[in-house]
């Protein structure tokens, strides 16, 4: 099967080749994918350039959702699966034109669904929905800021928050991205790059406090963010996109520390969200997140907004637009 075969680390375009590989082995309750399209993440990003801890060792096969047909069953996993168009959440593996993964981390969809969209639900609308809905229920009337608001995952964080009655400020960067938020209903859009963005949220919260962050930045953010909060709200990071563009140690530095006993003075909690350690301890619960999400696609008020769905050999380029921030939205491949 063709693959994209990450053989050393580096910049996306320099690193990445595309070449045959073996196919995967189905194990008792997995499932094989003949995969039609995978999904960009910028986890990949961050596992293309070494700084991703659950990175497979090289040379490896990054990719962490796929559209598909189920082409063979594994022992213990549902037979009626077989032949059905899937999203499917993988274990690392998905930027292949074959994958194995388990069919729990499977969701039949309409056959009519654009890939584009059906990705978008993946791994990051899988996220988003945790986050909103389990880790931090989102309830009328909460202010919720949203970092990152433009991007996969944050343009669903703003719909799921719109849908549940909160105000939503969304931070992005430049007049296409602070349209788009704009156009999907986003009540206060912060341009970080035209002033700091915890002023302009101060002017706009008129002495208020948040309720909730959700933060796929983190670092010199993550204080800050903190001092926004009022008691009872939460911080839910799910990222750290500051890391690649500073490096770890001005990072960690930048985040600064944060004492237990302050966190319990002030009423604030902390929740870091990874997906994929959710999956290794609690499957059905991200399994029951990908479903919910899916049908909220389907009853029409999720509608993610794809950037673009580019053919295979574009791969790299498209992960280096991803690094780059200059995309909206989902990026994809298809095969």
């Amino acid at each position: 099967m063709r693959a994209w075969i990450l053989t050393q680390h580096g910049d996306p375009d320099k690193v990445l080749t595309l070449g045959e590989a073996s196919e995967p082995r189905v194990m008792p309750q997995q499932v094989r994918i003949q995969v039609e399209a995978s999904g960009l993440n910028y986890a990949d990003v961050m596992a293309v350039r070494g700084l991703y801890r659950e990175a497979p060792p090289l040379p490896s096969i990054l990719g962490y959702e796929v559209v598909g047909r189920v082409s063979t069953v594994g022992g213990g996993a549902p037979k009626e699966l077989e032949g059905r168009r899937v999203l499917a959440l993988t274990r690392f593996g998905g930027y292949a034109g074959s994958v194995c993964t388990d069919h729990r981390a499977v969701v039949p969809v309409p056959e009519d669904i654009p890939v584009g969209e059906a990705l978008a639900l993946g791994t990051q609308g899988s996220t988003a929905w945790f986050m909103a809905e389990h880790a931090c229920r989102l309830e009328p009337g909460m202010r919720v800021l949203v970092h990152s608001a433009a991007g996969g995952v944050g343009q669903l964080l703003v719909q799921i928050a719109l849908h549940r009655g909160c105000e939503v400020f969304a931070v992005a960067s430049g007049a296409k991205k602070r349209e788009h938020l704009k156009a999907i209903g986003a009540q206060h859009v912060i341009d970080r790059k035209t002033a700091p963005y915890d002023a302009q949220l101060r002017e706009l919260l008129g002495g208020k406090r948040l309720h909730v962050s959700f933060n796929a930045v983190a670092g010199a953010t993550f204080p800050k963010d903190m001092h926004l909060i009022g008691s009872g709200g939460s911080l839910v990071l799910f990222g750290g996109a500051e890391r690649g563009r500073i490096g770890t140690w001005r990072f960690v530095w930048n985040m600064g520390f944060v004492l237990p006993i302050f966190l319990m003075m002030k009423s604030k909690s902390i929740i870091g969200v990874n997906m994929l350690k959710l999956g290794d301890h609690d499957p059905v619960r991200v399994a029951r997140c990908l479903q919910e999400v899916v049908r909220a696609h389907q009853d029409g008020w999720l509608r993610p907004h794809v950037e673009a769905v580019r053919p295979t050999d574009e791969l790299p380029q498209a992960l280096v637009d991803l690094a780059e921030g200059s995309t909206i939205g989902k990026l994809a491949v298809q095969w």
